[in-house]
């Protein structure tokens, strides 16, 4: 193989591995891994410690969570279309009666070569941006009702939505609990295996 060649391909592998580096956010893929592994650690012993726990009151035998291995293809760095006139978006509980928030921002995204939209709410009380989604997993192997994602925002034209960190509503756990359904437009035809899996 010519000089020129490998050069090339040494210069194009480089460029690879700083992309990916910047990617995720200056960290190597490993050290996300291991940031998303010891997150979920923390969550088990707060679910099983906790007095804030939808375990508290419970006497069965609290499990560990089950979670989708940590994906780097699922943090996404997305568009965001802000919401000149904000509205307030009523959503549907598990329980039959509603919960109100305010419509923040589009987040847009292409994957598995398809176009992606979701809508960005933001909670009225105390202002964190909330996002709930169902997709092709539901259902199946997550959370039927859906799951939630809590996003930040820097008021640029992006926003990054990493799937990894995708939780269940605490309804997932106990009845106890009344929690919003997703919105239809966050009704995805695609399969989100990234994040938090069906509790068993």
């Amino acid at each position: 193989m010519k000089q020129s060649n490998l050069l090339k391909i040494g210069v194009g592998l480089v460029i690879i591995i700083i992309i990916g580096y910047s990617f995720s956010g200056g960290q190597t893929t490993e050290d996300y891994i291991n940031e998303i592994k010891k997150e979920r650690e923390e969550k088990d012993i707060f679910m099983k410690n906790s007095d804030e726990s939808p375990f508290h009151n419970s006497s069965e035998e609290i499990k560990p969570l089950q979670y989708y291995p940590p994906d780097i293809r699922f943090k996404i760095k997305a568009r965001f279309v802000p919401i000149k006139n904000k509205s307030i978006v009523k959503l549907p509980t598990n329980d039959h009666s509603e919960s109100e928030y305010l419509d923040y921002g589009y987040a847009e995204f292409s994957f598995a070569d398809k176009p992606q939209r979701l809508l960005i709410l933001e909670n009225v009380e105390d202002e964190v941006l909330f996002l709930a989604f169902g997709d092709e997993t539901s259902a199946e192997e997550t959370y039927g009702a859906g799951r939630y994602l809590d996003v930040k925002h820097d008021g640029g034209k992006s926003i990054l939505l990493d799937f990894n960190l995708a939780y269940n509503p605490y309804c997932a756990y106990s009845e106890e609990f009344s929690c919003p359904l997703p919105p239809r437009q966050n009704l995805l035809s695609i399969p989100i295996q990234a994040g938090e899996k069906t509790y068993q």
